[in-house]
């Protein structure tokens, strides 16, 4: 008897081809978003606050035969967002994914938090994201769709002192990109966040020497979270998805 049902088997070609723009991507998370999907057959961008670095990154990605190339990109900058949009999708013909990873703190007490820390953390973790997704899904919409995915964290889901900043703007990008999740889906574009926990990156190690590291994650395994996100079916959304580590201390 033949059976009816579909194959449960993940399509592992379904993104060969296929373009991604990664904010932050020159290290941490966003250089092990580049490595996952480029070993996956997507062409990758590399758009960087620091070039070079984003340059040697993807120098390495190319001797494992993954194609990447790196930007200059500050995403506090409009015009600068607007150019790197348009010129990935222009090199490349197309653009199937934007990966808004890009994103700094400042730990700090309210008291000792000045106006301009405010104003950069919340152009960079926030504002950016909103700019790069609205360049990014124009184009997506004349391809006829696209998929965006927003690194949240748990610090848009809790809180704790001194990164009022960070949290404003977390929990902001997760709302944010519900809202383009409902907004977009008619255009066939798909939003969806990642809610990650603590990883073993510069962001938090170099800002916290003395952090137990066995309480936080490999940045792959969030990097394979956003390959599956890109992976689902036409038809299926993942909207939100929370990665921790085993051991999270910000997390019940």
């Amino acid at each position: 008897m033949t059976s009816t049902f579909p194959s449960s088997t993940p399509d592992l070609s379904s993104l060969q081809g296929q373009v991604a723009l990664i904010t932050g991507g020159s290290r941490g998370l966003g250089a092990a978003i580049a490595q996952v999907l480029g070993e996956s057959g997507m062409r990758v961008v590399l758009a960087d606050v620091e070039l070079q670095r984003a340059q040697d990154t993807a120098a390495v990605l190319g001797e494992r035969d993954i194609q990447a190339v790196a930007v200059a990109l500050d995403v506090s900058d409009p015009a600068q967002c607007e150019r790197v949009v348009n010129d990935a999708a222009a090199q490349f013909g197309r653009l199937d994914a934007l990966v808004n990873n890009a994103a700094i703190d400042v730990t700090k007490p309210l008291a000792e938090l000045s106006v301009a820390d405010w104003q950069r953390v919340l152009n960079t973790n926030l504002s950016g994201p909103l700019l790069m997704t609205k360049f990014a899904t124009t184009h997506m919409a004349r391809q006829g769709g696209g998929h965006v995915v927003n690194i949240a964290s748990t610090a848009s889901k809790r809180a704790w002192p001194n990164a009022s900043a960070y949290h404003a703007t977390k929990w902001g990008l997760l709302g944010l990109s519900h809202a383009l999740h409902s907004e977009l889906r008619e255009q066939n574009i798909r939003v969806g966040a990642i809610v990650a926990g603590g990883m073993r990156t510069p962001f938090l190690l170099d800002r916290f020497p003395g952090i137990d590291e066995s309480k936080l994650q490999d940045p792959i395994n969030v990097a394979l979270a956003v390959r599956w996100m890109l992976q689902q079916p036409e038809g299926t959304v993942v909207p939100e998805m929370t990665v921790l580590p085993m051991r999270e201390s910000s997390w019940p």
